[in-house]
């Protein structure tokens, strides 16, 4: 016997009275599309589960301090920046205000890393231009600039932050801050953004 002679079996979804094939695409698509909900559920929810687990003191790659915990220096800040820094969250919580660093000292590639992503974010350099400095000139990868939060501490330190010598540097970033003046100074004015370091 060879295969030409071999009887053909019937499928039996083929067989089911009243089934046409395009139900069947319409049942497949609709498991398909149901299979593919629980999986995007599921992933939320493990992400959601990691998020959790993140150790509370690591935002954005550098560390931060946690509200009711001793300050913990930043690496790579500058000294006095991170005692000003210290003072200014001692005072925030003084007052019933979080304050923490969210970004701190990077390395080069880490802001190059983000000019990128700013650029392909923003989809042109001169947007991205905005929000993100080289390398060569970020006084993130110098050590003297901070990124603050959450949002009630920044606008807290937005009002309070010459008493401890800290400056918003950038109109546009309320949570970018650098030691621009002695502490009970005046802050300069700000820059609208920071294009100017390009």
């Amino acid at each position: 016997m060879t295969l030409r002679d071999m009887p053909v079996l019937a499928h039996p979804a083929r067989t089911t009275p009243g089934t046409t094939r395009s139900a069947r695409r319409r049942r497949v698509g609709r498991r398909v599309y149901a299979g593919s909900v629980v999986a995007g559920l599921a992933a939320c929810a493990v992400a959601v589960v990691q998020l959790a687990s993140a150790p509370s003191d690591q935002v954005d790659g550098s560390v931060a301090a946690t509200a009711g915990t001793a300050p913990v220096a930043a690496t790579g800040l500058d000294p006095g920046l991170q005692q000003r820094f210290d003072d200014a969250r001692a005072a925030a919580a003084a007052d019933g205000v979080e304050l923490r660093i969210t970004s701190g000292w990077r390395t080069a590639d880490e802001q190059q890393r983000l000019v990128d992503e700013a650029v392909e974010r923003y989809g042109s350099v001169g947007e991205a231009r905005r929000w993100v400095l080289p390398p060569e000139s970020s006084e993130h990868v110098a050590g003297t600039a901070i990124d603050v939060g959450p949002t009630e501490g920044a606008y807290w330190l937005q009002q309070h932050g010459a008493d401890f010598g800290l400056c918003q540097t950038y109109a546009n970033e309320v949570w970018h801050y650098e030691a621009v003046t002695e502490p009970g100074g005046v802050c300069p004015p700000m820059h609208d953004d920071a294009s100017h370091g390009w």
